[in-house]
């Protein structure tokens, strides 16, 4: 009972390299830029009351790119148009803001501009998972917890940098204001 694509064409087989390529490079952009609470300059900050337990991350962060990694199979196998065109550019897009986010916050240590990025993220994720939704709607659906994540970790981020203004080494006075 394999799902099947337009032509009968079925997404699995694409989801064998979509999936496992955007859960390693993730996780390798993330062992990279040292992110999570080992990262001696993440570890002292000050967390926001919301803050998820630090096992939390590494587990959901793995579903979310799996399910990123599918909803992308189910796309690819979806007859050339421009509406593929354009939804694949976004998703392209968003994933590599998603993949440059660790090195900005974690490495960097650029708080603010880790909000920017996440803020655009989540809007052309946004826009991506409604292309997506008009191909195809499962891979649309599959994208909201996605959706939902960014939307805490733009939280997150917002309030990090709230609460720990002297600590971001490019300020643009958007999350905190140096005393």
């Amino acid at each position: 009972m394999a799902a099947q694509v337009k032509g009968g064409r079925s997404p699995w087989k694409m989801a064998l390299i979509t999936v496992p390529a955007i859960v390693i490079i993730g996780s390798l952009m993330g062992y990279l830029s040292n992110s999570g609470f080992e990262n001696g300059w993440y570890a002292i900050l000050q967390k926001p009351s919301f803050q998820p337990p630090a096992w939390m991350f590494g587990v959901v962060w793995t579903i979310l790119y799996t399910l990123l990694g599918l909803a992308l199979a189910i796309i690819l196998q979806e007859p050339p148009s421009k509406q593929r065109r354009d939804a694949l550019w976004l998703f392209g897009g968003q994933l590599a803001l998603n993949f440059a986010w660790s090195p900005i916050f974690f490495g960097l240590h650029m708080i603010d501009v880790a909000f920017l990025t996440v803020v655009v993220m989540l809007i052309m994720a946004i826009a991506t998972a409604s292309l997506f939704r008009r191909l195809k709607p499962v891979a649309g659906w599959l994208m909201l917890p996605y959706l939902l994540w960014l939307c805490l970790a733009s939280a997150l981020n917002y309030e990090t940098g709230r609460l720990n203004p002297s600590a971001d080494a490019a300020p643009l006075g958007i999350t905190g204001v140096r005393s």
